[in-house]
């Protein structure tokens, strides 16, 4: 998905207040956020895995359809009459990954929001560890990184992933072997203080830690696409990675420290 302006009738316009009051359901624990184009084969039974991998805790799943043509939008309203938790919502056209991610988080109840691709290649069995992961390190720890091991992708394309990171890792000094996996679990009020930008969601790494916080990561294991094609190109992403890469250098660059700050008392208080 290539971000472009979001419309006018995008879901975000709707507030964010309204949506936290949704459902009429108490602020879930966890939101999940699926950003999603022509997903159609991917998308009903990987919210199912999502379901059986949460069962048992408070959460809720925030399914994005970015304009989709194939009925995406039809098929989340059938799931959503017999899932509760389920909040599909949709943009009037494609607006892109990131402008999707970005309506998921504004719409999010929970105080974690777990992302994971729509193309069902991130497995939703590794939500818990990442949650679980982040809870235990702590508040001065805002993200969970998942980082693949055994991805299921071509050799150029795994070669191509492998440069990017480390060219990524030289320049911002992240500390993440894989930034590019949709599996991460973020702590909402840090996310929402975040620079937005086309492609931001390929760099929650460096951002996270230009505001100060920490990141663990957990290994996570790649699967096969089953359904669809991807809507990424190998160079295109390419030459739109190194131009991002370079904006999130200088933002990290300009980042001016948060002075702490204290009312001064009246003499005698």
């Amino acid at each position: 998905m290539t971000d472009k302006a979001m419309p006018a009738s995008a879901p975000e316009l709707a507030g964010e207040t309204s949506s936290r009051q949704a459902c009429g359901l108490d602020a879930p624990a966890v939101t999940v956020v699926i950003p999603a184009k022509d997903e159609i084969g991917n998308l009903p039974g990987l919210i199912q895995e999502i379901s059986t991998a949460l069962s048992g805790r408070t959460f809720e799943v925030i399914a994005i359809d970015d304009g989709s043509s194939d009925g995406t939008d039809r098929m989340l309203a059938e799931m959503r009459a017999t899932s509760p938790w389920l909040r599909p919502v949709r943009h009037a056209f494609a607006c892109g990954q990131s402008c999707a991610v970005r309506t998921g988080l504004l719409h999010a109840r929970g105080d974690i929001v777990v992302t994971i691709d729509g193309d069902g290649q991130n497995d939703p069995a590794y939500i818990p560890a990442l949650v679980d992961a982040l809870d235990a390190a702590g508040p001065a720890v805002a993200l969970a990184a998942g980082q693949r091991v055994g991805r299921k992708a071509s050799a150029f394309k795994r070669f191509a992933s492998k440069f990017a990171n480390r060219l990524r890792g030289a320049i911002l000094k992240d500390n993440t072997r894989d930034s590019g996996c949709g599996l991460k679990a973020v702590r909402r009020e840090v996310f929402l203080r975040l620079p937005y930008f086309d492609s931001w969601h390929r760099f929650l790494p460096a951002l996270v830690m230009r505001e100060g916080y920490g990141i663990v990561h957990v290994d996570v294991v790649d699967r096969e696409r089953r359904h669809g094609a991807s809507k990424y190109g190998v160079f295109d992403r390419a030459l739109i990675g190194i131009l991002d890469l370079f904006g999130v250098w200088w933002l990290r660059r300009r980042r001016k420290a948060v002075p702490i700050v204290s009312e001064i008392a009246q003499d005698g208080e």
